[in-house]
């Protein structure tokens, strides 16, 4: 099971970490993304990890901006949100998988339940 949490209602500008714990899952052992997706749009790529760490992806609107990592030793996967903007808002959704599966949210076989992030302008 995949928990994510950390969203909520920020100023643009701001910043926001979100967490994905995972339970009955070994964080080492999967690759994981982030998606979002804002009313009436499609689920969106945001930011990928390979399982062993060798690689990540951003999508183009949120790189050098965001930043994904995971810990180990908490089991947890987190995104860390900088320079937050009003078209950041959306629901953000953790995803996992058993090896690097790129950008296609259909790739990811596992899946969080979502946490809202509300960037005000």
């Amino acid at each position: 099971q995949l928990q994510a949490s950390g969203g909520g209602l920020v100023q643009a500008g701001g910043s926001l970490r979100l967490s994905c714990a995972a339970s009955g899952r070994t964080v080492s052992l999967y690759a994981w993304a982030w998606f979002r997706q804002a009313p009436g749009k499609e689920r969106e790529f945001v930011s990928g990890i390979s399982r062993s760490n060798s690689g990540t992806d951003y999508g183009d609107s949120v790189k050098g901006r965001f930043t994904i990592s995971r810990d180990n030793a908490k089991n947890t996967v987190y995104l860390q949100m900088n320079s937050l903007k009003p078209e950041d808002t959306a629901v953000y959704y953790c995803a996992a998988n058993t090896y690097y599966s790129g950008r296609p949210p259909t790739n990811y076989a596992y899946w969080g339940q979502g946490t809202l992030v509300t960037v005000s302008s």
